[in-house]
């Protein structure tokens, strides 16, 4: 009987999925972060006043937006680098190119003028 190998991923392409995965939670993060102020006091109560929300939402925003900023050039990076390993080039059904026309439809041979 034999042993099931470990699962092995490629260490560039493991980074690669955590930083997506870091990407797809920055709006979770960025909602959490936001309803902070929610939390805290009223102002009469010894709570926090207005303006320092304004700035603590603002600071947010900011940090936010490097912290995407950040991660969109890391991925960025990641994902111009080659992978390793062999290419193939695409092969096209027919034996033409994406897009292109035969020479026969070109030509108009098998375009009928219908007696006009």
């Amino acid at each position: 009987m034999r042993k099931a190998s470990p699962l092995f991923l490629e260490r560039r392409s493991y980074r690669l999925r955590r930083l997506m995965d870091a990407a797809r939670l920055m709006p979770f993060l960025g909602a959490l972060l936001f309803a902070v102020p929610l939390l805290w006091g009223a102002n009469d109560t010894g709570g926090v006043s207005s303006s320092r929300a304004m700035l603590y939402i603002f600071a947010v925003w900011a940090g936010m937006s490097g912290l995407t900023f950040v991660l969109s050039l890391f991925l960025n990076m990641r994902s111009e680098e080659p992978p390793q390993g062999p290419q193939l080039p695409p092969q096209s059904e027919g034996g033409l190119s994406d897009g292109a026309l035969s020479d026969r439809a070109l030509s108009g041979s098998n375009i009928t003028d219908g007696g006009v």
